[in-house]
């Protein structure tokens, strides 16, 4: 059951999730004023703008509501803040900043956090020398991390975070381990001092005439409904194992990821989806808060899960972190929010421009070749969808941009075709996980209803490709083949003994190679009907011509059509090839044969679309059963 009951002030208030409070955007400067249409409003409920310059070595600069505009602190220098009036101005839909912050043809990372009960707050105040000194605050929850600067002068900054254990603190703009030194003179003289509505803070914190500025962030992963549905941020710490990764439960996929080691020196270690921190063994960018440096591209730090993240360390060090959760958490209103078939860009990067970050692109060729699924999920990893092969690495097919995938540009229009793919729930989800070789083996999703659809694939080893549909009882193939599909196998998708279908939260796999050998590395892409938006469906062949009701208003922009009792291959249309009255080109998913132009397979429909019968598809042959995905 999709759950995003969270803030509201009351049952009636509009519940909030993670993307009315939280965003990444990256951006490249353009040289002079640059605006971020990010969704969160800052103009109205304040917060914190992060930037940090990927390409080049330069400064992390903080700005928040609270100070006003303009001036900015650094995370890696004890220096008071710096700025001019309006250096960033803050929107109702994000922020506007100047060139300092717009450096041309720099790349940038910016993140924004809106202040939200059970979320993020931003407090000021003026020290007066009272040692203790209690600070309020509406968090409206304990907070899980403090993080305290002195404003107009030079100090460092102070961090409470409530793993360090009683009397310690670590400093956001050093390596060192964490410390416990005079600790009455920082946050009080325990963690008991740090409540729902206030926190303490000592001599340190607290010089008369000095101005300071803590940032709360809340430790909330369950949610006030308790159940794991609803929570936005945790704060927490692990240790490393000796051997092997720290695996890190936090009942759900986290988006971004801010971690130190505490037990000795380190780097504080930044990193998030949107710049690549990937499922991957050998695919991270990584950005240093205590350091001014450009991105380390490729670092080995840590990947997400669908229910927390894994990290690489050494063995038994000891670690705190604050993970925010991916979204969106709503369902999306319209299909043009998480799907668009794109021709290639000829002049501009990225080579599939969409109005929406791609989690994931399916990129065919026209003129005859290989079709990939490259996602968000394994970074620049290729795994071709007419093969049994392993996945392969192209270091041009990044999806680190706010408006579509892959770093390079297209000789010709003619040439691909993009399909891409936002995660959304009740729409498409994608889970990576790692087989274990056991029957009955739960795999948990964020789909937030049982998918329809399951397309799993092997990374690390050759094997075919698998694919559930849950509909008629169930059926199974593979999407490297024509043949057709039968029912689903206890040791593909069951318990060893008899089929289990997939739930709301969980899929269940067997001991087959195909999904859950021991020790490979597996991706899954989970459909499912959305009303309005997709549509997983079946339907038996008249050998004319039929309407296939979608429930759509606007008709089908994506038809992926299997027929199911015989061969047949995956046949995909889009709108953007052209699904017209007359001939609609068509390529196979399960071949690399060039596109087919010269039939009249199917036509449009405002409802969903017309399948005709002609032999060069036979997608609508007399009694024949079909299986589809479509996607208005």
């Amino acid at each position: 059951m999709l759950k995003t009951k969270l803030l509201g002030a009351t049952a009636a208030a509009e519940a909030l999730a993670i993307e009315d409070v939280f965003s990444t955007y990256l951006y490249t400067g353009t040289g002079s004023s640059i605006t971020i249409t990010n969704g969160i409003d800052l103009a109205g409920e304040g917060g914190l703008v992060w930037v940090k310059t990927r390409s080049t070595a330069g400064n992390h600069l903080l700005f928040d509501t609270q100070r006003g505009t303009g001036r900015w602190l650094e995370t890696n220098s004890t220096g008071a803040e710096n700025g001019a009036v309006n250096t960033v101005t803050f929107n109702s839909t994000g922020f506007t900043g100047t060139s300092t912050i717009s450096v041309n043809a720099a790349t940038y990372a910016s993140w924004t956090f809106r202040k939200a009960p059970r979320f993020f707050e931003c407090v000021t105040w003026t020290g007066t020398g009272t040692n203790p000194r209690t600070i309020s605050h509406n968090l409206g929850i304990t907070p899980g991390c403090i993080i305290v600067k002195e404003t107009n002068a030079a100090g460092s900054w102070a961090v409470w975070q409530r793993s360090l254990g009683d009397g310690y603190r670590l400093i956001l703009n050093s390596t060192g381990a964490k410390l416990n030194t005079s600790a009455v003179d920082w946050f009080g003289t325990s963690d008991s001092t740090v409540t729902s509505t206030d926190f303490s803070v000592g001599n340190n914190l607290n010089t008369s005439g000095r101005t300071l500025v803590a940032y709360l962030f809340a430790h909330d992963p369950l949610g006030p409904s308790s159940d794991g549905s609803d929570g936005l941020i945790a704060c927490g710490s692990f240790t490393q194992p000796a051997s092997g990764n720290a695996a890190v439960n936090l009942g759900w996929e986290p988006q971004w990821l801010l971690c130190k080691r505490t037990d000795s020196t380190s780097a504080w270690f930044l990193v998030d989806v949107m710049r690549g921190a990937t499922n991957s063994t050998s695919y991270s960018n990584v950005l240093y808060p205590n350091y001014s440096d450009a991105e380390n591209v490729g670092g080995l730090v840590a990947f997400p899960t669908s229910t927390g993240f894994e990290f690489y360390s050494s063995p038994n060090a000891t670690y705190i972190y604050i993970a925010i959760r991916r979204g969106p958490m709503r369902e999306p209103t319209s299909g043009t929010e998480v799907f668009a078939p794109v021709l290639p860009s000829t002049t501009t990067k990225p080579l599939y421009q969409t109005s929406f970050p791609v989690d994931v692109v399916l990129d065919m060729q026209r003129l005859g070749g290989t079709h990939y699924f490259v996602d968000r999920m394994r970074g620049t990893k290729l795994l071709a969808t007419s093969s049994t092969a392993a996945e392969a690495s192209n270091t041009s097919y990044t999806l680190d941009y706010q408006n579509g995938a892959f770093n390079l540009t297209a000789g010709s229009t003619s040439w691909y075709v993009g399909q891409c793919f936002r995660r959304a729930p009740g729409f498409f989800d994608v889970v990576a996980y790692t087989g274990a070789g056991s029957s009955g083996r739960q795999k948990t999703h964020n789909l937030g209803v049982a998918p329809e659809l399951l397309i799993v694939k092997s990374r690390s080893n050759v094997q075919a490709w698998s694919v559930l549909c849950t509909l008629n009882g169930g059926l199974q193939g593979r999407l490297n083949q024509a043949s057709s599909l039968g029912p689903p196998s206890s040791a593909i998708w069951g318990d060893g003994s008899s089929y289990v279908p997939p739930t709301d939260t969980i899929f269940t796999v067997g001991t087959d190679n195909e999904t859950n050998a021991t020790g490979w590395t597996y991706i899954a892409y989970l459909f499912a009907t959305l009303a309005g938006i997709s549509k997983v469906g079946s339907y038996t062949g008249n050998g004319s011509s039929q309407t296939i009701n979608c429930g759509f208003t606007g008709g089908a922009r994506f038809v992926l059509i299997k027929r199911t009792d015989s061969t047949g291959d995956w046949y995909v249309w889009d709108t953007v090839r052209g699904i017209v009255s007359g001939n609609d080109p068509h390529l196979s998913l399960n071949t690399t044969a060039a596109e087919v132009t010269s039939d009249d397979t199917i036509d449009p429909d405002s409802s969903g679309f017309i399948v005709n019968q002609v032999a060069a598809t036979n997608v609508n042959v007399s009694s024949a059963s079909y299986i589809y995905l479509a996607i208005a």
